[in-house]
């Protein structure tokens, strides 16, 4: 009796978090330097579903599984890259002063966008209020 190795959990666990890992990433630096959203949307939106039709399409299960979950992450992302200018006008994700879009968000009157990154600090393992925050991130 012979045991055969699939490889298919592994190939879809590495392919996700890959994919998500990339996703996340990439959908904060593309809205963070892009003035008009819908071109990368329209492109991520276009290759996602080219993927999942591939997915369908492929009698290879492992490529079918990469293509599968490589174009919903990719579906996924183009909605992301929307609900990321939501997190930036909010102050929850740094606004790119240089970048025209974000430049008209940090001028509104009471926005509470801002270009501090307040997750780019090393925990001090106490909860701290905004002004200590803004202290810690700005070194000050």
């Amino acid at each position: 009796m012979s045991m055969e190795i699939n490889p298919l959990g592994l190939i879809s666990a590495v392919t996700a978090f890959l994919s998500i890992w990339i996703g996340h990433v990439s959908v904060r630096k593309i809205e963070a330097i892009t003035v008009n959203l819908w071109k990368p949307m329209v492109i991520a939106i276009a290759l996602g579903l080219m993927l999942e039709y591939a997915a369908i399409s492929i009698s290879n299960r492992p490529l079918s599984t990469v293509c599968g979950i490589l174009g919903i992450t990719l579906l996924w992302d183009a909605l992301e890259i929307k609900r990321q200018t939501q997190r930036i006008r909010k102050g929850r994700a740094p606004a790119n002063p240089n970048n025209l879009r974000h430049a008209s968000m940090l001028i509104e009157p009471n926005t509470p966008a801002t270009t501090l990154n307040l997750l780019n600090r090393d925990p001090i393992g106490r909860v701290v209020d905004m002004d200590e925050a803004i202290k810690l991130v700005t070194n000050h």
